[in-house]
């Protein structure tokens, strides 16, 4: 059995430790970061594939000066535990989410998703009923063209199966320096040392791996591409240029297929742009909240 992220011993490094709880809820334990003021405008924070709370870590207070900030660790990942395999597939994973919602007593007035959490965020419009803004962040939601888009979730659930190949990315990510080479060829970005220590930790770990493959073995976003069309909520998708992980073009499409979206491009940035220019992140996440009625007044 893979071993899993200890809190004590891995999370000593995460940030904002003090502003996490672990919440039980669906007969899973829950990482839950929250911070900001009581009853300020609340803005529920979504990380994507593979990432953590510690995604947010410098969006997060920005945004807390006026909004009540909750990050949380998605199923499989990071230290949320308990959650099944089943669990990872989106429709599952969006009504894990909208009970823990419910079960925190949240009313969140704008839901931000980074990569596969803006996917996450609209299924939670088109299933629980989240009616207010979406603003996604480097979004995954146009599917692999063609074959692909069979190909690759097929191939994802093959390396799932194999115990062994957690393990072996996990150690290949253990060697001087490779976790930031990983993350520049994946993504495009350049992050701080902070990030870094949490992606490398996160890397190394093979119950972590696990989970995200889990998470792209059971990712159906054709599914999701033939309901976009159903969506009301406002949606702001901002892109980076120089994105290494989904190009500009891909999310400029998807943004057709969403009735009420519009496109902000962010240039000179990677996939992991909120973590390169957090300023810029939560002004834009201000701003569109604003617009919406989604922001203190």
């Amino acid at each position: 059995m893979s071993r899993a992220l200890d809190w004590n011993r891995e999370g000593r490094i995460w940030p904002h430790r003090e502003a996490s709880a672990f919440v039980p809820s669906g007969g899973a334990t829950w990482h839950v970061q929250r911070m900001g003021p009581a009853g300020a405008p609340q803005v529920l924070l979504l990380h994507g594939t593979g990432a953590s709370v510690h995604s947010w870590r410098d969006v997060m207070p920005l945004l807390a000066r006026d909004h009540d900030c909750i990050a949380i660790d998605l199923p499989r990942h990071a230290y949320t535990r308990g959650h099944s395999v089943e669990h990872t597939a989106l429709p599952r994973m969006a009504g894990k989410v909208a009970g823990l919602v419910a079960d925190l007593g949240l009313d969140p007035a704008i839901i931000v998703g980074h990569s596969a959490g803006t996917a996450l965020a609209i299924q939670l419009a088109l299933d629980h009923g989240f009616s207010g803004p979406i603003l996604g962040l480097n979004s995954a939601l146009r599917p692999f063209p063609g074959p692909a888009a069979q190909v690759f979730p097929a191939l994802a659930k093959a390396l799932f199966v194999n115990p062994l190949v957690p393990r072996i990315f996990s150690a290949t990510t253990m060697l001087p320096g490779e976790a930031d080479r990983f993350l520049r060829r994946s993504t495009g970005s350049r992050i701080d040392a902070t990030g870094l220590a949490c992606y490398s930790a996160l890397l190394r770990n093979p119950g972590h791996a696990k989970g995200a493959l889990a998470m792209m073995a059971n990712w159906d976003l054709p599914r999701l591409r033939a309901r976009l069309g159903e969506t009301r909520n406002p949606v702001l998708l901002v892109h980076s240029d120089r994105d290494a992980a989904i190009p500009l073009d891909w999310t400029r499409e998807a943004s057709g297929w969403l009735p009420n979206a519009s496109l902000e491009v962010m240039e000179g940035f990677g996939h992991l742009a909120h973590e390169e220019a957090p300023d810029r992140a939560a002004a834009l996440i201000r701003d569109f909240a604003a617009r919406h009625g989604a922001a203190c007044s």
